[in-house]
């Protein structure tokens, strides 16, 4: 179940495959929220139900050429949510570490993370009681 290489894009990764106008919404989303896209989308039946577990495990086997740092899962929650908040993953310096960003937060986090000019943990610090980064110092 490798995990497709995410080079100077983020993985948005489908697991939940219930509703297919949801997974369509939330990629509209996150398309309309940016100008220059930085999002891969993968929609394959083969990460269904993919846990934050199994996405670690698939990360500690690959070569070290194929690590993807980061992910954003669009799960359950994102395709039921009326928000469409993905959980965004850390898979290299906290390896687990988790946080929901909406859609209209999602190229602030992505680029950033993508070029390395911020840290996942400066993402995930700032997130509010619900577990949402939603700007820094709660913008939203």
């Amino acid at each position: 179940m490798a995990l497709p290489g995410e080079g100077e894009f983020s993985l948005v990764l489908r697991a939940d495959f219930r509703d297919d106008a949801a997974w369509r919404a939330v990629c509209a989303e996150i398309d309309a929220a940016e100008e220059y896209s930085t999002a891969t989308f993968v929609s394959d039946p083969r990460f269904a139900g993919v846990t934050v577990q199994a996405l670690l495990d698939e990360e500690a086997a690959a070569a070290e050429e194929d690590k993807v740092f980061h992910v954003f899962l669009a799960d359950a929650v994102t395709m039921t949510d009326a928000e469409h908040r993905l959980l965004a993953v850390d898979l290299a310096d906290e390896p687990g570490r988790t946080f929901r960003v909406p859609p209209r937060w999602f190229p602030d986090v992505s680029v950033n993370l993508g070029i390395a000019n911020m840290d996942f943990a400066e993402y995930a610090d700032e997130v509010d009681g619900t577990g949402t980064y939603r700007g820094f110092g709660g913008e939203d």
